[in-house]
């Protein structure tokens, strides 16, 4: 096929985001607000569309590279496609083209190595495909073809997928009666939902998180990459902060994505006060239900551990998200091909994906 390989313009974003939100692969982490957010924190996108003889964009991929303070990428960085490319991996030729033509732009940008992870599920049947693991086949093969190598996953390998078709009233009715319970408690006990309006409200919403990671024992981002995060997508129609408070009290708040068809659970933060309510319940029930009225056939809970082992250090975390009723996927994983095999050993040391 003829095809060229472009770097796209900030003038093309609508442009961008339109063909990644249609696309069967896109995902929330190859629109155009990502890499916004992501060049506020040490990366820097370098976003690519395929164009064939008609223009037609027919795949891309957001890159994000990172370097060392101060020494610039044509030294030598480390590029990355999260949930991507975005591209049509039944079609042989389609593949052959476009990596070749990224293989020589990156190379000749002085990337050390570039890792990607597409969004392929590699064991079960996507709500929206039905080729099942032909996906997951045709998507190894050829990034074995490429030299691509499985490496360290930096996305959660597992997630829950919680299919949307269904009605409401089916979706009570999948889930493990103590999740329908809770959620319905919740709303008799007065804990009421509301989409969070200003800056002070992530703040406020930043400092129960810091209470959550401190209960729970894991890491945070700064402040100022949950309100980018914030500020960036929800502007765009494309993430909401939902607050669930009880007599004016903030008790939860998440942060849910919406993006390519699929709404996406990506932060949540709970007080320490007031748990017998279950804000916690009633909160992703809401967000489910908007992700629904959006249109969007899935909803992914993002991220459980990589096993069912109950001494997980986030086994609480898989225990609360599978009571919904939504399926565990596992994904296709992280692939990476190294350009320069030494200058990329020495990399490891400084500079981290």
């Amino acid at each position: 096929m003829h095809a060229t390989l472009r770097l796209v313009p900030a003038i093309q974003q609508e442009e961008w985001d339109q063909f990644v939100h249609e696309h069967p692969q896109g995902h929330l982490l190859q629109s155009w607000g990502w890499g916004e957010l992501k060049a506020n924190f040490g990366w820097s996108p370098l976003r690519l569309v395929l164009r064939d003889d008609q223009q037609r964009i027919v795949a891309a991929a957001q890159i994000l590279r990172r370097t060392i303070a101060r020494v610039p990428l044509r030294l030598g960085h480390l590029a990355y496609i999260p949930k991507g490319p975005v591209i049509d991996w039944s079609q042989p030729a389609l593949c052959k083209e476009f990596f070749a033509q990224l293989h020589t732009l990156l190379r000749n940008q002085g990337a050390l190595v570039v890792r990607l992870e597409p969004d392929i599920v590699m064991d079960t049947i996507l709500y929206d495909s039905p080729d099942g693991n032909n996906s997951y086949n045709e998507c190894r093969e050829h990034l074995l073809d490429e030299h691509f190598s499985p490496t360290q996953a930096i996305q959660p390998a597992r997630t829950i997928l919680l299919d949307l078709a269904p009605t409401e009233s089916m979706l009570l009715a999948q889930m493990k009666e103590k999740w329908r319970y809770n959620v319905r408690l919740a709303s008799r006990k007065g804990v009421i939902i509301r989409v969070a309006q200003t800056l002070d409200d992530v703040l406020a919403w930043y400092e129960l998180l810091q209470t959550t990671g401190e209960r729970d024992q894991f890491g945070i981002h700064t402040r100022n990459y949950y309100c980018d995060a914030w500020r960036i997508f929800a502007s765009r129609q494309q993430l909401r902060l939902l607050l669930a408070e009880h007599d004016g009290r903030l008790l939860a708040g998440i942060f849910v994505g919406l993006f390519a068809n699929q709404g996406i659970y990506l932060y949540g933060a709970s007080s320490n006060e007031s748990r017998n309510l279950m804000p916690n319940y009633l909160l992703q029930w809401e967000a489910i239900r908007w992700a629904r009225q959006q249109g969007t056939i899935r909803y992914d809970f993002w991220g459980i551990p990589e096993t069912d082992d109950e001494d997980e250090a986030m086994a609480g975390v898989y225990r609360f998200k599978s009571g919904w009723g939504g399926r565990v996927v596992t994904f296709v994983g992280c692939y990476e091909h190294i350009y320069r095999p030494l200058e990329m050993q020495l990399a490891r040391k400084f500079v981290h994906f």
